[in-house]
């Protein structure tokens, strides 16, 4: 396994509860990945094919609710939001598979937008998650070790799994898979329900966590900067404000910046090296948290499809 970020360790998680022996190669583990500055909340975004990833989205929720329910340190919980729109657009396909979906009344939606639906959302708090994630999968057994893959061919594994996320640019040589930038706000007031415009050109969040509220967003494709922007954080809070008029900016408490690995469509797919099986899993944009234990499964069913 290549790759210690929520795709891989939720995958390597998968693998051993299947009987599967796992090693789990990273350059760099929590907290000092993408992962663990995602916003993050379950919704699919920047993630392709659809007919694929509402199946995997669908998949995850119902394990995120389940883990919310029954691990409480894995800093899950359950919140309201609402997704706001600039035109009426065809219902989402995952709302069938959701506990709480509806169309929101017009005098629901703030001015500038026409339409629009509230639902019901798994809130991922990632710096509890993320050790959670990496601390089950040493209970079941994985080996978890820090070493640099520049090579798939130095592998030595029955099948090697690549969860490289951002990092298969260069291991695979897949130049479709490019950053994505996010910069995000921390602020230390509750919105009472989250507040969405989920289009990459006007991407707008508050994501009520239980220790703040994260502001977002920006989506900067092919943008390598880690550097946070003036600009870029008052564009967020104009956004927000939007959307939730009395953000009290007095209370900001914190920032940060991420980069997506997105690709064109997610790819999670096998393949022959040497008579070596690799699978691939990457390229999941901004939905990683959101299609992770869909994807280990399909993984695992790849896996002993070939077996």
């Amino acid at each position: 396994m290549i790759g210690a970020g929520v795709s891989g360790l939720s995958t390597a998680i998968r693998l051993l509860e299947a009987g599967h022996d796992v090693r789990v190669f990273a350059r760099e583990f929590s907290p000092d990945l993408v992962s663990d500055v995602a916003a993050a909340l379950w919704y699919p975004f920047l993630a392709h094919p659809i007919e694929k990833t509402d199946r995997w989205g669908a998949e995850t929720y119902t394990e995120l609710t389940r883990l919310g329910e029954q691990e409480p340190t894995s800093g899950i919980t359950m919140r309201f939001g609402r997704e706001y729109l600039r035109e009426v657009v065809e219902l989402p396909g995952w709302r069938e598979d959701i506990t709480h979906f509806r169309v929101l009344d017009s005098d629901e939606i703030p001015e500038g937008w026409i339409f629009g639906w509230e639902f019901e959302s798994p809130i991922i708090e990632m710096h509890h998650y993320m050790p959670w994630l990496l601390q089950r999968t040493r209970e079941l057994g994985g080996i978890i070790e820090e070493i640099i893959v520049e090579d798939l061919a130095e592998i030595s594994a029955e099948v090697i799994v690549n969860c490289s996320g951002i990092g298969a640019r260069e291991l695979c040589q897949d130049t479709e898979v490019k950053p994505v930038r996010g910069q995000i706000i921390y602020i230390n007031q509750d919105p009472g329900y989250g507040r969405f415009d989920q289009q990459p050109e006007t991407l707008t969040y508050t994501i009520a966590r239980r220790d703040c509220t994260v502001l977002g967003g920006t989506a900067q494709s092919d943008d390598w900067s880690l550097e946070l922007r003036e600009s870029d954080r008052e564009t967020i809070l104009q956004k927000c404000e939007a959307v939730w008029p009395e953000l009290d900016r007095t209370k900001i408490i914190g920032e940060s910046v991420g980069l997506r690995p997105s690709r064109s469509e997610v790819r999670l797919e096998s393949e022959l090296l040497n008579d070596t099986l690799i699978v691939h899993n990457y390229g999941h944009g901004g939905a990683g948290v959101t299609l992770s234990w869909g994807c280990a499964e399909e993984v695992v069913s790849l896996i002993e499809a070939s077996q």
